[in-house]
């Protein structure tokens, strides 16, 4: 697949390193030449410097053979542009980022599609989405699901005295027979590993989970989690992703947002009703304290600042608070805020990377997510009409080292893996994988 990437910084740099896996042929765009200087000598990617709303750029770029083009610059207007110049110059699918999420209505989604604009992204709704899912289930350090739910990636961190740290896989499968959910893939020491059955589990380990969405009590029993319930919420930042979340979860939870900037807290106070605003620094712990962060059930980092998610989060730990959440946009800091104690890193590149994802697998991808701590990424696939995984049962099938199925959806009914679960056309199937071997999982099912 040829693919150009329009970026104007880090969110088009770090896509186009998590493609150059997937043997795609990239070529990135951007104006920052010393960014491309420093990406073509980690990669082998073709880069142009160069304005991307320049129709002469975008031909220097080869769009009239592009078969997926994606502009991620920081402005949606430019991006929006980006993509109406691309599909009137042969790109044969356009993926714009936007930050309006008003965008998404299906009248302007409709409109757009007119002018040229495929699909587009908007990070921040996505990232307040996961925060709600998050705090419905508070147990999970990550929660995704599949098919409108009749399928669960559940993730969670084993702590020592955890019923199944020291058991092997089959061991924890005797143990609990009756659980209907798979362990996928753990995370140890920065180090992604797919489990056979003589694998044991270790305390420190990040546990990739897949289930029946009625599973996860039972899940949170046989790993030693215990649900956090959830009334009272602090956010810090009252910027797109603080403000989605507060719209979303006013109605059923008492919420206190602290925003930095007077007239945008102003703002904010005119359109949340039911929400708590205080002008403020979140810096400020002992302002904080004061608007209650001790009696807090929940406490949201979604400032622009990364440091300053980080060490609130930090603070709301050492005052009691059961659940934090903390926007960090180095991915660099990803592991580290996750050993020090944050419960959930969210991250707007890989947010952004997720999404697109799904248009650049070979097949038909339903859904997919990139995982923070990991270069893994979980896809939903439809299983096509002449797909080799359709010709044996599963256990007879060569899936690639670095990747597993997680569960198969057929109708309303799900399927966790054996070794004799004929896989049909039609179904749709959880996948997991590490970049390496993403292609090659893919053929199967397409």
């Amino acid at each position: 697949m040829n693919i150009i990437i329009a970026g104007d910084g880090e969110v088009g740099v770090h896509l186009a390193k998590s493609l150059t896996e997937l043997d795609h042929n990239i070529t990135v765009v951007d104006p920052h030449s010393e960014l491309l200087k420093r990406l073509e000598s980690e990669t082998d990617l073709l880069t142009i410097v160069g304005d991307s709303t320049s129709p002469q750029v975008l031909e220097d770029a080869g769009v009239g053979h592009c078969d997926l083009f994606l502009s991620v610059l920081h402005d949606e207007s430019i991006n929006l542009v980006t993509c109406i110049l691309a599909k009137k110059l042969k790109a044969k699918r356009t993926v714009a980022r936007i930050t309006n999420a008003e965008l998404l209505a299906p009248k302007h989604r409709e409109m757009f599609r007119d002018l040229g604009v495929d699909e587009m992204v908007c990070p921040e709704r996505i990232a307040a989405k996961e925060i709600t899912n998050l705090l419905n289930n508070s147990a999970a350090t990550e929660f995704f699901d599949f098919s409108g739910g009749l399928l669960t990636m559940y993730v969670v961190r084993l702590e020592a005295g955890t019923p199944v740290v020291g058991c092997s896989v089959n061991e924890a499968t005797a143990d609990y027979p009756d659980l209907q959910a798979r362990v996928v893939a753990l995370l140890r020491g920065g180090e992604t590993i797919i489990p056979h059955s003589d694998t044991v589990f270790r305390a420190g380990d990040l546990a990739y989970i897949i289930g029946r969405a009625n599973q996860l009590e039972n899940i949170n029993r046989v790993v030693g989690k215990q649900a956090v319930s959830i009334h009272n919420i602090m956010i810090a930042g009252g910027g797109r992703i603080g403000r989605y979340a507060a719209m979303t979860l006013h109605d059923r939870m008492r919420i206190t947002l602290i925003e930095e900037n007077r007239r945008r807290a102003e703002e904010l106070s005119a359109q949340l009703d039911d929400t708590l605003i205080i002008h403020g620094d979140a810096t400020d712990i002992e302002l904080l304290k004061e608007e209650g962060l001790q009696y807090a059930d929940a406490f949201i980092g979604v400032t622009d600042s990364s440091e300053t998610n980080v060490l609130t989060c930090l603070h709301a730990k050492r005052l009691g608070v059961g659940r934090t959440i903390a926007l960090v946009e180095n991915t660099g800091f990803i592991d580290i805020s996750q050993d020090i104690g944050i419960d959930t890193i969210i991250n707007k590149k890989l947010i952004t990377a997720s999404y697109i994802a799904r248009f650049i697998v070979k097949g038909d991808a339903v859904s997919s997510k990139w995982l923070s701590g990991t270069n893994a990424e979980v896809i939903e696939l439809m299983v096509g009409k002449h797909a080799p995984a359709t010709r044996h049962p599963l256990g007879e099938l060569a899936v690639p080292d670095g990747a597993t199925v997680g569960g198969v959806i057929r109708g309303r009914e799900t399927f966790l893996p054996s070794r004799d679960l004929q896989i049909q056309q039609g179904d749709k199937v959880v996948v997991f994988t590490l970049p390496k071997s993403m292609s090659a999982m893919a053929k199967l099912f397409d």
